[in-house]
C-alpha cells in the first residue's frame, strides 16, 4: 500500500514536474521577501509599524493559505470556513481578515477556474450543462446577501443555523453514498442548492463551498466540474462581498491581505493537476468526507 501511494505521488511530481519546479522557486522568493522585510526593518530602510505582524506570523499566514486554498481548489471547499476561524484565534480582527480573506478568494478563484480551462477539468465554452450551472449559481450567489437579510429578520437565528447544518450533513452523506453512482443532471436541484448556499452565504459569510460542490455532486455534476465550477462561481460571490466591505470599511488592510494572496495563488497550480489526476468516484468521496468534516470543523471553532 506504502509503495502504490509512493508510486503515485512519483507519477503526479513527474507529470508536473515544470509546475512543481516552479511553485517551488515562487515560495522561495515570497519567503525571501519576508526575510527582507526583516533585514530592511533593522537596517532602517523600512519602517514596520505593527509590530505583531512579524515574519513569523506572516509566515504562518502565507502557508495557512497555501494549505487551505489547495483543499479549496482540489476539492471546492475549506479556505474561508477553515482559514477565517484561524485567523480569529490568531488575534487577528473580523475588519482585517474578512476582506483579506475575499480578495484573495477571489484572485484564486479566478486562476483556479482558468487552470481548471487548461487541464482540462472543465470547458464552459462547449459544455452546456456545466456552462448553465456556472451562470445560475452566479447569479444566484450575487443575491444571497439581500435574501439573508430579508429573511433572516423573520426567522430565529437558531432554526435557521440548524436547517443549514442538517441540509450540509445531509449533502455530505449522500454525497459518500452515492460516490459510484451515474446521477442524471437536474437543474431544479442546482437552483435549490444555489438559493440556500447564496443564503447561507450571506447570513454566516462562509460554508459556500461544501453545501455548493456537494449540492452539484448529487444533482448529477461531474465532480471535477463541480469543483470547477464552485471556484468560479464563488469567486463572483467574492467580488460582490469585496465591493461592499469597501464601501463600508473603505480600506483592505494588506499587511495581512499580501501574505493570503501569495498563498491562495501559489496552490492553484498544483490544485487543479491533483483534480485532473484523481479519479471521478475518489473525488466524490472526498468531497463527501470533507463536508462532514468541514461541518464538525465549524461547530467546534464556532
Amino acid at each position: 500500500m506504502v509503495r502504490i501511494a509512493i508510486s503515485t505521488v512519483g507519477d503526479f511530481y513527474l507529470g508536473h514536474r515544470r509546475r512543481f519546479h516552479l511553485s517551488g522557486i515562487l515560495i522561495l522568493v515570497t519567503l525571501a521577501a519576508f526575510l527582507a522585510r526583516d533585514l530592511l526593518s533593522e537596517a532602517g530602510w523600512l519602517v514596520v509599524s505593527d509590530e505583531a505582524l512579524t515574519t513569523t506570523v506572516l509566515v504562518a499566514v502565507f502557508f495557512a493559505a497555501l494549505a487551505c486554498e489547495y483543499l479549496d481548489s482540489s476539492l471546492g471547499m475549506g479556505y474561508g470556513t477553515t482559514l477565517t476561524p484561524l485567523l480569529l484565534l490568531a488575534g487577528f480582527t473580523p475588519l482585517q481578515i474578512v476582506p483579506a480573506v475575499l480578495l484573495s478568494e477571489l484572485l484564486s478563484g479566478l486562476a483556479a477556474g482558468a487552470m481548471h480551462h487548461r487541464d482540462g477539468n472543465i470547458d464552459l465554452f462547449r459544455n452546456r450543462p456545466a456552462r448553465r450551472t456556472f451562470v445560475l449559481l452566479a447569479m444566484l450567489s450575487t443575491v444571497g446577501a439581500v435574501t439573508a437579510v430579508v429573511i433572516a429578520v423573520k426567522i430565529p437565528i437558531f432554526w435557521l443555523t440548524l436547517g443549514i447544518t442538517v441540509i450540509v450533513l445531509t449533502m455530505g452523506v449522500v454525497t459518500l453514498l452515492t460516490a459510484g453512482r451515474q446521477i442524471r443532471y437536474r437543474v431544479g436541484g442546482i437552483l435549490g442548492i444555489g438559493l440556500i448556499a447564496a443564503f447561507n452565504k450571506g447570513l454566516s459569510g462562509g460554508g459556500y463551498g461544501p453545501l455548493v460542490t456537494s449540492g452539484q455532486v448529487v444533482s448529477g455534476v461531474p465532480a471535477k466540474q463541480a469543483v470547477a465550477i464552485t471556484s468560479m462561481a464563488e469567486a463572483l460571490t467574492c467580488l460582490v462581498g469585496l465591493g461592499a466591505y469597501l464601501v463600508l470599511a473603505g480600506a483592505i488592510d494588506w499587511r495581512l491581505t499580501l501574505p493570503l494572496v501569495a498563498g491562495a495563488l501559489l496552490s492553484v497550480p498544483l490544485a487543479t493537476a491533483t483534480v485532473k489526476r484523481l479519479p471521478e468516484d475518489l473525488i466524490r468521496r472526498a468531497v463527501g468526507g470533507m463536508t462532514l468534516g468541514l461541518v464538525l470543523l465549524m461547530k467546534l471553532l464556532g
